[in-house]
């Protein structure tokens, strides 16, 4: 639909294609009711400032922030007249303070004139303090029709596809339908052949799954009796933990929690509302283990032992108790009378 689009907008003479386009939307984020916070440094540019309908250009966002925090970006479901082609983040480099986040995004325009790329909500998490979220404004960009300025006085226009020609092909098709059917015949013996062969193997016992609940805890045990920040291995220890943390709360809540980004993540189960869920402190260790996981920062073992009994609080706060039985029903047995 937006090549359909394109097609129209090339065809509109370039002195009715010079009218401004109204502004794009602002973008709407899973984000909207955080509070809002301001970076020490935010530059935006779009390279080149102006392009022809359907060509490429690049949006960069500079943000510069303390270290301790992290910004991710979340793009808004309508981008009206724009497109985002690729995506790209470069994360600030370690130690180094303040930090510096670059935002890289190839885009593509699909109006005519003086266009407003749309808002952009980041969000914006710390382990000191709750998620927080910035928006940033959208630069304007101009964007012109394939056609040069002075097509009208030269009479350039675009041209109309040719109508259709018949063209002579020579047919395979009896050849075809006959190697078809040779080849259904061949498959048709194998599928039977497998079929034997999988009906006559020897059947192999299979254990029962163990409920979530189960696995979740044997899993922490596991990861306790190990003790791997005592080896000096705590990325590991957290890389671990955050698998089991995610693993349940996607089994539990039906989503792929663990292909999730930390913002996808908390987005999601706000969505789904669940009951007893700990969000403030599900986003503090989301926080903690990002940091120690991708930016290399040090946690103690009291952190790593904090973190590994919220693990067993998730589960607590979360997985239902049994039903209880049902009641025997009550026999009326008549007495003489």
């Amino acid at each position: 639909m937006r090549w359909l689009a394109l097609s129209a907008l090339l065809l509109v003479p370039p002195a009715l294609a010079q009218a401004p386009a109204a502004p794009a939307p602002a973008a709407a984020p899973s984000s909207a009711k955080l509070p809002d916070v301001e970076p020490q440094g935010f530059q935006a540019s779009v390279q080149p400032e102006r392009v022809v309908v359907g060509e490429p250009f690049v949006y960069e966002l500079v943000i510069t922030h303390p270290s301790e925090q992290r910004y991710e970006l979340e793009l808004p479901s309508e981008l009206g007249d724009f497109e985002v082609l690729s995506q790209s983040r470069t994360p600030p480099q370690t130690g180094k303070e303040p930090a510096v986040t670059v935002f890289r995004l190839k885009m593509s325009a699909f109006n005519l004139g003086m266009l407003t790329l749309p808002n952009l909500s980041f969000l914006v998490s710390s382990p000191t303090e709750g998620p927080k979220r910035f928006v940033a404004p959208g630069r304007t960009l101009e964007v012109g029709s394939t056609l040069p300025d002075d097509a009208d006085a030269k009479g350039e226009d675009l041209h109309d596809i040719q109508p259709p020609t018949e063209v002579a092909i020579r047919s395979w098709a009896l050849v075809f339908w006959v190697l078809g059917l040779v080849a259904a015949a061949l498959l048709a013996v194998a599928a039977v052949l497998l079929f034997k062969k999988y009906r006559d193997r020897p059947r192999a016992l299979v254990q029962p799954l163990q409920p979530l609940d189960v696995r979740t805890r044997r899993a922490l045990d596991t990861l306790m009796s190990e003790n791997l920040p005592a080896q000096g291995k705590v990325k590991d220890f957290y890389f671990r933990l955050s698998e089991v943390v995610r693993g349940y709360l996607g089994e539990r809540y039906g989503f792929d929690a663990l292909e999730c980004t930390s913002s996808e993540l908390m987005a999601q189960l706000r969505r789904l509302n669940p009951p007893g869920l700990p969000e403030d402190a599900l986003m503090r260790f989301i926080s903690e283990s990002d940091l120690v996981k991708y930016a290399r920062a040090e946690s103690s073992p009291d952190m790593c032992s904090q973190s590994l009994s919220f693990g067993y609080e998730l589960l607590a706060k979360t997985w239902p108790p049994p039903p209880p039985p049902e009641a025997a029903p009550v026999s009326h047995v008549s007495g003489p009378r």
